[in-house]
């Protein structure tokens, strides 16, 4: 029933056993009092600067509590005769938590109401739909996250029956650099959309790969001046120089009024995503996107509505894996017992493997019961 070959994967919300008025604002660091100190002795000098990832913390901290309401939900019966919203406007994982399940996260999906969720993988094998892979993750992690850990359990899943995964097949949210360099370190062929921001080409701008730098539509070149951090992804910087777009007659439509010079950014992993580029152009790659369509999605929908997958009854997230697994354990009983090999030449194998197996196994007993006086040699030509 299974290939192995190609595989199919995708992600959904499983709501977790903790309700929405469950939620507590978290503290802000249990050593914030002392940090606030050190930043006021760093600004007069007494002291050396404070630890920068401490400090980030803290303003993270301070802006998303800015976008959610003050005061969090007391009773429901006092706040109905108060009139007050029954919870802040604004939620997120960097300020709120579930005081029933601290292992779920807040997260949610366009048309969905926001509320405590696990994140639910797959992997389905596309030759008879079988799942290979079932995990579950913490809602507030992106799919593209997940996708190295996915490929380290499929093919540890797969691998010791003999099965090597060639291809696999996923939507734009597992798109991103460390996905696809983990796909390339495990030769595996990805079949995946790069994310909405990456651009394939600069319109009016050329790359020159042999010098590594952009010219513009007047001649200038753009050459490369450092690797920027942008939020945790980096980032390499090519700029112009002021002296040429100074005088540059397209200067208002290129870089505008304010600007001196123009900045181009690429990632690093810019040649991972343009192979995927040309590839997904391919024929071939838009008829693995209607198989990915027509093989993961219907079996979510099963395991959703069917197999008792919308929420998990247990708390944690060891206990959430568990429902996962089991419930893909028991759609895969379901394929195995409906499953009728319309191929001859698999049923003429497994039926060899068993011959094998039986034969090994009479072999076994006549040794055992063959009188130990006898040597080795005549107790196997006996047999």
């Amino acid at each position: 029933m299974v290939s192995g070959r190609r595989q199919a994967v995708d992600s959904v919300h499983v709501k977790a056993n903790a309700s929405m008025d469950s939620i507590a604002e978290k503290e802000i660091l249990e050593d914030g009092d002392k940090f606030t100190e050190e930043l006021k002795a760093n600004e007069e000098g007494d002291k050396p600067k404070v630890d920068a990832y401490k400090k980030k913390k803290v303003e993270e901290h301070h802006r998303w509590k800015q976008k959610a309401y003050y005061g969090m939900p007391g009773s429901r019966s006092k706040q109905k005769e108060e009139g007050e919203s029954m919870r802040p406007k604004y939620l997120s994982n960097h300020t709120h938590y579930s005081t029933t399940d601290s292992d779920a996260r807040i997260a949610v999906k366009p048309g969905k109401p926001r509320q405590f969720n696990y994140l639910g993988q797959f992997s389905v094998d596309t030759a008879h739909h079988v799942i290979t892979y079932a995990q579950a993750y913490h809602a507030d992690k992106k799919d593209s996250q997940c996708l190295p850990q996915i490929v380290d359990g499929i093919t540890e899943n797969l691998h010791p029956e003999g099965l090597i995964v060639e291809q696999l097949l996923a939507d734009t949210g597992y798109s991103s650099g460390a996905a696809l360099k983990a796909l390339e370190e495990n030769k595996i062929t990805g079949y995946i959309p790069n994310f909405g921001q990456y651009k394939f080409e600069r319109e009016g701008f050329t790359y020159h790969k042999e010098g590594d730098y952009y010219s513009c539509p007047q001649n200038k070149k753009l050459e490369f001046k450092k690797i920027k951090d942008n939020n945790g992804y980096p980032m390499k910087e090519y700029r112009s120089s002021r002296k040429d777009c100074g005088p540059c007659p397209l200067r208002q439509t290129c870089i505008g009024k304010s600007a001196y010079e123009k900045r181009i950014r690429e990632t690093l992993d810019k040649p991972y995503y343009d192979q995927m580029h040309h590839r997904l152009k391919t024929p071939y790659a838009r008829r693995m996107k209607k198989l990915r369509h027509s093989t993961v999605e219907p079996v979510l929908g099963t395991l959703v509505n069917y197999l008792s997958m919308k929420r998990v009854n247990t708390r944690g997230i060891k206990q959430a894996n568990k429902c996962l697994i089991m419930a893909a354990i028991a759609y895969n009983l379901k394929k195995m017992l409906r499953f009728k090999s319309n191929r001859p030449m698999a049923a003429i194998i497994q039926l060899r493997q068993e011959c094998a197996y039986f034969l090994r196994f009479i072999f076994s007993v006549l040794f055992l019961t063959i009188p130990e006086n006898r040597t080795t040699e005549s107790r196997i030509s006996v047999c």
